[in-house]
């Protein structure tokens, strides 16, 4: 079967077809053929050698991502059903996972129906994103009438933040440049400040005594820290290298969720779904490119900008 790997990291043009073994299908596992593949940062990290370490012992091809959307194949000892849409979340790399492949499988538990509302594409863009979001609210204890101030609000993970925030009831801050505005505001954003600006001061000038928590998906560390209120929380998107974290202070509580732990959580990627489906929750899609075309999506993702994820379409 096709599959969309690399033999060592590098630039982009490190991506090519490969062909592998089709995997097979234990109990309670579900093979998908893949309709869309979604291309995320992890991606990017993973290909280009910064995430790379720890997948350098396991054989090669690599075949990154972690989002996918298309029709099950086989599912023994599940409910599924031959021809059922569904979306999935896999991890990259390891026991042949990586979305980037015309044929994936996965845990019954990383598979939830495909909402018919939702093209493939859209639903690719939900699985990790979204689980990251939710588990950065739920680390930061967001629930109604928490004030919780988003960086990065018009990323994936940063614009699933202010929603499933405001969808708690929560008064979200959330950065925004000019040209963005409406569109985090169309998120449920309850205040908006400058982004590119000092983001604590502006958030103290809203919230003088700091908020409850910050949802750091911009990576702003200890320009993100300052805007939180004594005892709070701040929750970064990504583990920092070593030295690189923010600076705990005040009795903030500062963590790092991590995705992996969450790959087999089917009620949260079915809250998820759910809300995508009823439309609370927005699937932004950038761009649908051939999945031949994978290095022209990391090209593009690495160059910024996007509103929305770029997916790859088997």
């Amino acid at each position: 079967m096709r599959a969309i790997g690399f033999l060592a990291p590098g630039e982009p043009e490190v991506l090519r077809e490969i062909d592998v073994p089709e995997p097979e299908t234990p109990d309670v596992y579900v093979k998908i053929a893949v309709r869309a593949a979604a291309v995320n940062p992890s991606d990017v990290a993973l290909r280009s050698g910064l995430t790379f370490a720890r997948y350098a012992d396991l054989p090669s091809p690599y075949i990154p991502g972690w989002d996918a959307a298309g029709t099950v194949i086989e599912a023994p000892g599940t409910a599924w059903s031959t021809s059922d849409e569904v979306l999935a979340i896999t991890l990259p790399v390891v026991d042949g996972g990586g979305a980037y492949a015309e044929i994936i499988v996965v845990p019954a538990a990383s598979v939830v129906a495909k909402p018919a509302s939702l093209s493939f594409a859209e639903a690719a863009t939900i699985p990790m994103n979204g689980l990251t979001a939710l588990l950065a609210l739920d680390s930061a204890n967001v629930t109604t009438g928490s004030t919780v101030a988003v960086t990065g609000a018009t990323g994936a993970v940063g614009g699933f933040a202010v929603q499933l925030a405001a969808e708690r009831g929560a008064t979200v801050i959330a950065d925004a440049s000019a040209r963005d505005t409406e569109l985090v505001r169309s998120f449920g954003a309850t205040h908006l400040v400058q982004r590119g600006g000092d983001f604590a001061a502006q958030v103290r000038e809203l919230f003088p005594g700091g908020v409850d928590a910050v949802i750091d998906t911009a990576l702003l560390r200890n320009a993100g820290l300052a805007a939180v209120k004594e005892g709070g929380n701040y929750v970064g998107l990504r583990v920092p290298a070593a030295g690189g974290g923010v600076t705990a202070e005040r009795k903030i509580h500062v963590e790092y969720p991590i995705v992996a732990s969450a790959v087999t959580n089917q009620a949260q990627l079915r809250e998820l779904v759910e809300l995508a489906g009823s439309g609370h929750l927005t699937a932004r899609v950038a761009d649908v490119l051939p999945a031949a075309k994978a290095a022209e999506a990391h090209r593009r993702l690495e160059q910024g900008g996007l509103r929305g994820r770029l997916v790859l379409e088997f």
